[in-house]
């Protein structure tokens, strides 16, 4: 193994390294959307959501505190740019996830995947047109054939199910917006990683996306919910900040600042495997064999992408 990656080129060695970052950073998400997050339902979506953000952040200020000096070489166009990650990766995305979970009680997983299938969708056109990544036939391929599994292994032969209650459609409707404003972040976060390392992009996507939701969170009185908040959801907002958040931020951004954008969400398509996965390890929900197979694809999808 050694002696065939040192006769790889630079180039390769890179998206291999980037690929694997970034599916290691969509499986942790997948564990925290089932088993961590919802140990938070007793709270409001815009204070787990602050927190989650927010702890994070203070632990990075004792670490990485001088960063604030590339503050002076930003120019105009970073501080549009983590503005827009802020708010959609940041706030949009993850409130839009959140409340999306929190409406179907962590049940129904079908929610939660349709993110995955529709943010490819969202992050090949935009990177099409900010980044001028042009899509080749073998990727669309591929990506095509990713994204075709993915619907086999969330629904397997029969029809998408979603009763006409409140709950459920509004779920969708989150499910959609997050889909949309996490394939943007993926974007801009690509624009930021041009000109700045996955550490810096890091520290300011958590400050930036800090200060936005503080601002929310007065706005709104959420923070009130400060005197709801247990010592075990204090728990859990610490191990998410420092592992399936920030720590799986920063895994990502270090692999993105190593693959095209349009790989990088193909590869999060390990989100909804590594879920449903831990769905059945932690909650006994069994996958179907059409499900399985979907699975394999899915994963023989993502390798070729890089191939």
């Amino acid at each position: 193994m050694h002696a065939l990656l040192k006769n790889m080129s630079p180039g390769k060695n890179q998206l291999i390294a980037g690929t694997i970052a970034i599916s290691i950073s969509a499986i942790l998400w997948g564990f925290d959307g089932v088993v961590l997050t919802p140990r938070l339902n007793n709270l409001s979506v815009t204070w787990v959501v602050f927190i989650l953000h927010a702890v994070p952040f203070i632990i990075m200020n004792l670490f990485l505190f001088k960063q604030y000096t590339n503050l002076k070489t930003f120019i105009k166009q970073d501080y549009i740019l983590f503005l827009l990650v802020a708010i959609f990766g940041g706030a949009l995305g993850t409130i839009s996830i959140v409340k999306a979970l929190f409406l179907v009680n962590f049940h129904q997983l079908s929610v939660v995947v349709l993110l995955q299938k529709l943010q490819p969708i969202f992050a090949i056109v935009l990177a099409a047109v900010l980044l001028k990544e042009k899509i080749k036939k073998n990727f669309a391929i591929w990506a095509s054939i990713a994204i075709v599994a993915s619907y086999f292994l969330t629904f397997g032969f029969s029809a998408p199910s979603i009763s006409m209650d409140d709950n459920t459609l509004m779920a969708a409707f989150y499910a959609i917006l997050a889909a949309f404003s996490f394939g943007s972040s993926t974007v801009f976060s690509k624009k930021i990683l041009m000109n700045h390392n996955f550490v810096t992009a890091t520290f300011f996507r958590y400050g930036t996306t800090s200060l936005i939701l503080l601002i929310f969170v007065l706005l709104t009185g959420s923070f009130s919910q400060l005197e709801a908040t247990t010592n075990t959801n204090w728990i859990y907002f610490l191990i998410i900040g420092t592992t399936t958040g920030s720590g799986a931020i920063f895994i990502y951004y270090y692999g993105l600042r190593r693959v095209k954008a349009i790989v990088a969400t193909i590869s999060e398509l390990l989100f909804p495997i590594s879920a449903i996965l831990f769905d059945y390890i932690f909650n006994g929900s069994m996958l179907s064999p059409v499900q399985f197979a979907s699975a394999a694809i899915m994963v023989f999808a993502i390798i070729k992408l890089n191939s």
